[in-house]
């Protein structure tokens, strides 16, 4: 069997944590200051808040933007289900703009032509960890005076023109789940900035306390253990290097399915790192070709099959006559492939083999 995904993780990061436990300091402490400071370092940025999950972080950086009830977000309806959520989080209302069939990222005139009175924010994802049209969408929002949060819990260490997501926006937020780019088992990072916007994400994910025991305002247990930082300092040493096997394992699979009838290999847009942390192709017959990857024992991926405004929830909420045809299509077309960095070369050309076999090739 090849998995679609797998945590590279060994000795080195098994070491670190070893080396928490028996200290005896298992909670926020020395090393998720130094997690914070060299991952800051890594994405560019002035300030990076450890948090307890990827949806913690989006929570406490929307939270920390401003973002409150009756206030309107603009955001992707093709992504987790964690992105709009936040929003409701903070009794705000997620607006969902339509995407770019080809990166699978929100538009940037899609972004503006939703934008009312009510607007406070655009949440972008980079989705796959193919970085959004930064530059575009930086400018629709310096025009109109909203605040940008980047959602890129899919794309550690991918870049725009040189410049690595999550220091474009007024936050940006990361996940560390087990089958991110890299992994602290679970836990977030909130990156910034912005001074006063990094100071309320340290507030807000410690019970509202600057000081233990003296509460301001009210907040949450978002904290991250000195366990899972450690685990994320190995990782941040080979995020780099990890990221390289990813796409060299996503050219392979490019070089051998391109032009193969019926499967359409991923749009990397000029300029752009693209991580990989998918590797999405567009399928003339899922079904088909699914039936076939199951027979043969290759994991795949379906990210994501029902787009946010057709899930049951944001039905309720009235989004069930909104229609986003690109984001629609992309959720009866999508299927990913396994790309991750423990992959030998064998296994990603038998991937190719057998999905040009099922395509008839």
């Amino acid at each position: 069997m090849i998995p679609v995904a797998r945590p590279a993780v060994g000795e080195e990061e098994a070491e670190a944590v070893r080396k928490v436990i028996e200290s005896g300091m298992l909670a926020q402490g020395e090393q998720v200051l130094e997690f914070e400071r060299r991952f800051a370092r890594y994405v560019g940025s002035r300030h990076a808040v450890a948090t307890s999950s990827g949806t913690a972080a989006l929570h406490l950086a929307l939270l920390a933007c401003g973002i409150r009830r009756g206030d309107e977000v603009i955001t992707t309806p093709f992504t987790f289900i964690a992105t709009a959520n936040a929003v409701l989080y903070c009794g705000a209302k997620p607006v969902f703009a339509d995407i770019d069939g080809r990166t699978f990222n929100v538009r940037p005139e899609e972004i503006e032509r939703r934008i009312t009175p009510r607007t406070r924010a655009v949440l972008v994802v980079h989705l796959y960890g193919h970085p959004c049209d930064m530059a575009e969408i930086s400018e629709v929002c310096r025009e109109h005076g909203l605040m940008l949060i980047e959602d890129a819990c899919q794309a550690h260490g991918a870049a725009y023109r040189g410049r690595r997501v999550g220091s474009f926006g007024d936050a940006a937020c990361f996940s560390f789940y087990p089958t991110k780019n890299m992994t602290t088992g679970e836990g977030g990072m909130v990156t910034t900035s912005r001074e006063d916007v990094a100071e309320r994400v340290r507030l807000l994910r410690e019970h509202g306390a600057k000081r233990r025991y003296e509460h301001e305002v009210l907040g949450y247990n978002y904290r991250m253990t000195d366990i899972a930082a450690a685990m994320g300092l190995v990782q941040l040493r080979k995020l780099d290097e990890m990221n390289e096997r990813r796409r060299e394992n996503a050219k392979v699979l490019t070089d051998e399915l391109e032009g193969v009838e019926g499967v359409e290999t991923p749009f990397v847009k000029p300029g752009v790192t693209h991580v990989f942390h998918q590797y999405t192709v567009r399928c003339r017959s899922r079904e088909r070709l699914t039936e076939v990857l199951e027979r043969e024992g290759i994991g795949y991926g379906i990210h994501y099959p029902t787009p946010v405004h057709r899930q049951e929830l944001y039905r309720r909420l009235g989004y069930s006559r909104l229609s986003l045809p690109e984001a629609e299509r992309a959720s009866r077309e999508v299927l990913s492939l396994p790309v991750h960095p423990t992959l030998r070369r064998e296994e990603v050309e038998r991937v190719a083999e057998v999905v040009k076999r099922a395509a008839g090739r």
